[in-house]
């Protein structure tokens, strides 16, 4: 959602300016700086595990930039692919395990941050099965090389309740919640909303075969 409204700009001054510079004066590939991406974030989740959570919103942040630059980066440089793009998103789902994983770390107990980092990886889990499946099954495709359905809550916002839980300890269990439930009426408006789409188009296809019929 936040993408929806604040990726033009950040695009144009956070994004395109770092990568016309990358292309400018380095022979750096996407596929590298995804990696770079998922190092990082590896890195953060190890830090959080340990304690040192200033330290591992560093590394989240960090994170979190590279992954917007691979994309932009292929694009630019005509290397977009099939390959760049499930090698992006398996390094997504690498990340935010480490993350969730070094949050459980911090207090496995099972009512500190134990239950809610179990449950949280079952919302992710779904949740990304109801994208990846309403990709494999949509013609349409978008700039990411798939079929791309937004929802209430993707990446970033995911990144922004991260960020808040590293800032705020305290508040972990209630924002973490907060976050499983949104993550899970996102994966249920993308699977309804799929769901209203084919029975559209099977009803229209079924009118469109009576008429020649």
């Amino acid at each position: 959602m936040l993408e929806r409204y604040c990726r033009q700009y950040y695009q144009t001054l956070c994004v395109t300016p770092i990568v016309k510079l990358l292309i400018k004066f380095t022979k750096i590939t996407p596929n590298t700086i995804t990696l770079l991406a998922a190092i990082t974030g590896v890195i953060c989740g190890i830090l959080l595990s340990l304690n040192l959570s200033m330290l591992g919103l560093i590394f989240l942040l960090l994170s979190g930039y590279l992954d917007t630059l691979d994309g932009t980066l292929a694009r630019m440089t005509a290397q977009a692919s099939n390959q760049g793009s499930v090698f992006d998103i398996v390094s997504d789902r690498l990340v935010e395990f480490f993350i969730v994983l070094g949050f459980y770390l911090q207090q496995p107990d099972f009512l500190a941050h134990g239950l809610a980092c179990m449950v949280l990886l079952g919302s992710f889990m779904l949740c990304i099965s109801s994208f990846l499946v309403v990709g494999i099954f949509s013609d349409k495709t978008g700039e990411k090389s798939f079929y791309y359905s937004p929802g209430l809550i993707e990446r970033a916002e995911a990144f922004v309740f991260f960020i808040l839980m590293i800032l705020f300890p305290s508040w972990f269990n209630a924002l973490a919640w907060l976050l499983i439930i949104l993550v899970s009426i996102t994966t249920i408006i993308r699977m309804l909303e799929f769901y209203k789409q084919h029975s559209m188009l099977s009803e229209n296809s079924d009118k469109a075969s009576k008429k020649l019929d």
